[in-house]
């Protein structure tokens, strides 16, 4: 039983024999005592005044008093108003650090077959560019949700939605054809999602062009765009996709083929991962037929032009069309077809989709619609929708070639951590082999961390440089202080110090020690409250507190050096914990920790 609720059993006991009442567990509210006050938690006393018919002092005091006697957890307390501060025993503070000890997974919870299954989809790339930053925050927000999720007991499937298909992928096709001299990854020496990005951007310049020559001769912009030679050729090529032509379905397959392998390898460089990818080109067409299969049922109605509606007036929204008038889908379509799919493949309990929130509005529709289709999910899916990610220097434009592309940034990442560890002299002493993966180790940590920390809802701006700092809220401090764990354990390994399996519970510990427990311990409930709420940054930031108040600790009093040999087999135990639950939390936010550094 942990100390909350021991401390609610003892408080539920003494309400019912001081006052001859019982209360229910929900009146019963403890919760951390905040800084400024001496004691560990704190228990509100006000839901019980009715009862005890007192004043809130003197009911605390009471109940204070009561604790003391009965619970050998309870070593003092103090009242502050309708408050009251328990300061827990030290004897009950090693039982529960052996508790953590005993765990080689604290806080993880693990599924089983009957665990509810959830799905998770993120990154959702297009296949004319190269993954970029706005991609790298979408991948590390879904591949730590998906841990968080799993970490909450449940079992998770990882997918990802490949946008094959649609106008922008023929602009890259049309301008390979046209002037790609059958340039391939391998003749340019290029990863083939960067080269077909680079078609991207030799379209939409040569597209310009047209425009602005066109205007020149006294067209309007709009005539212009009409009468586009590039453009009309791209709408060909679409309209030949469509049918199924050979020669264009060849050279699509080739140029996604070189895309799917630049993809694989950023995505493996970013520790990320997914058990099942869907792709659009196979699923707009299945959305097709739920949407015909809703206007037959009459959730759905036809205009006079033939186009496919909802009417959404009813939920306090509009009318939204699902079929264009020609039969062609919108992207609500596919989004209807790729959830039919994921439903014949997996008995879906729940789905979240993180993308970003200028798709809030299209995500509240796709759950009114997938309920209005009978998918038992729908009604309950939820929009992980995070904000945007900016360099210090501004807005990323694709068409432009201005994006700040994914491989170069985890290269920069890695160069500057590199650097900036050699400065520091961190990398004293290693191999070229070792100096290499403690650099990738943190670079990539203070990328992922630097992403994770803040809230998914908010926009944020990435600062390689600050990122990467040794000191204060980042990756590379948590890492170091790891390392530091590590080194202290090994040394003691070398001075025989064994940790046994359970630590004797007649020391007497400092503040700084029972608040360290207290942090220690705290992170089962970190980790549920990061899945309730959806939110890897809260774990994030717990690690850093963790660690923060660890280095203080380290600061202040000796580990190996202490003469009493009970009190350093306590430190030694105490750092090993605490180097455990960081490892566990960076662990679920993907981010590695060196054992050397």
């Amino acid at each position: 039983m942990n100390i909350e609720k021991k401390l609610e059993l003892a408080v539920y006991n003494g309400i019912n024999e001081l006052y001859g009442q019982e209360v229910s567990a929900g009146q019963i509210q403890l919760q951390k005592t905040k800084k400024e006050f001496d004691g560990h938690l704190t228990l509100v006393v006000f839901p019980f005044l009715k009862i005890s018919r007192k004043s809130p002092e003197q009911t605390a005091q009471e109940i204070g008093e009561y604790l003391k006697q009965n619970e050998p957890a309870v070593e003092s307390f103090n009242v502050i108003k309708g408050f009251l501060n328990l300061t827990i025993a030290s004897g009950t503070w090693i039982e529960l650090l052996n508790k953590v000890h005993a765990d080689n997974n604290y806080g993880i919870t693990e599924a089983n077959n009957d665990s509810p299954l959830v799905m998770i989809e993120y990154s959702s790339p297009n296949t004319n560019k190269p993954l970029h930053l706005g991609h790298v925050r979408n991948n590390l927000l879904g591949n730590a949700l998906a841990n968080v999720i799993a970490a909450n007991g449940n079992r998770v499937v990882k997918t990802n939605i490949v946008n094959d298909r649609g106008i922008h992928i023929c602009k890259s096709m049309l301008a390979w054809k046209k002037y790609g001299r059958n340039e391939t990854p391998e003749s340019s020496g290029k990863k083939g999602d960067h080269l077909v990005g680079d078609y991207y951007v030799v379209f939409d310049k040569r597209y310009k062009a047209e425009i602005a020559e066109f205007m020149e001769r006294g067209m309007t912009k709009e005539e212009a765009e009409t009468a586009s030679p590039m453009m009309n050729e791209a709408r060909e090529m679409l309209v030949k996709w469509e049918a199924g032509d050979p020669e264009v379905r060849a050279l699509w397959s080739m140029m996604n083929g070189w895309v799917y392998e630049g993809f694989d390898e950023t995505y493996k460089k970013l520790g990320v991962s997914f058990d099942k990818i869907y792709y659009e080109s196979e699923t707009y067409l299945e959305g097709k037929d739920k949407v015909l299969e809703g206007l037959e049922k009459g959730v759905f109605y036809k205009k006079e032009d033939a186009s496919v509606w909802a009417d959404l007036t009813g939920e306090g929204l509009d009318h939204k069309l699902l079929l264009r008038s020609d039969g062609t889908s919108v992207y609500m379509t596919q989004d209807i077809g790729t959830a039919k799919l994921r439903f014949d493949d997996y008995p879906i309990n729940k789905m979240v989709y993180v993308v970003g929130n200028e798709q809030n509005y299209h995500f509240q529709v796709l759950s009114i619609l997938l309920d209005k289709l009978g998918f038992e999910w729908g009604k309950g899916l939820v929009h992980f929708s995070y904000g945007m990610v900016e360099l210090p220097e501004g807005k990323m434009k694709s068409r432009e070639g201005t994006v700040v592309d994914a491989d170069d940034l985890i290269e920069d990442m890695i160069e500057t951590a590199r650097e900036t560890s050699q400065e520091l002299g961190k990398l004293d002493g290693c191999s070229e082999e070792e100096a290499n993966n403690i650099a990738r180790i943190v670079g990539l940590g203070a990328l992922k961390y630097f992403i994770l920390k803040v809230d998914a809802r908010k926009n944020m701006t990435f600062n390689p440089k600050e990122s990467i700092d040794f000191n204060g809220n980042t990756g590379p401090f948590i890492q170091y202080t790891y390392a530091r764990i590590q080194s202290v354990l090994r040394k003691a390994a070398e001075a025989g110090i064994e940790i046994p399996a359970e630590l004797p519970t007649d020391l007497v510990l400092n503040e700084k020690e029972k608040n360290l427990i207290q942090l220690t311990a705290d992170f089962t409930n970190i980790v549920k409250q990061a899945g309730d709420d959806y939110s890897p940054s809260i774990i994030a930031n717990y690690v850093y507190d963790l660690v923060k108040e660890y280095n203080q600790f380290y600061h202040d009093f000796s580990i190996l050096k202490e003469e009493n040999e009970q009190v350093k087999l306590f430190r030694v135990a105490l750092s090993a914990n605490i180097a455990k639950v960081v490892r566990l939390g960076m662990g679920l936010l993907g981010i590695e920790v060196p054992d050397r550094m």
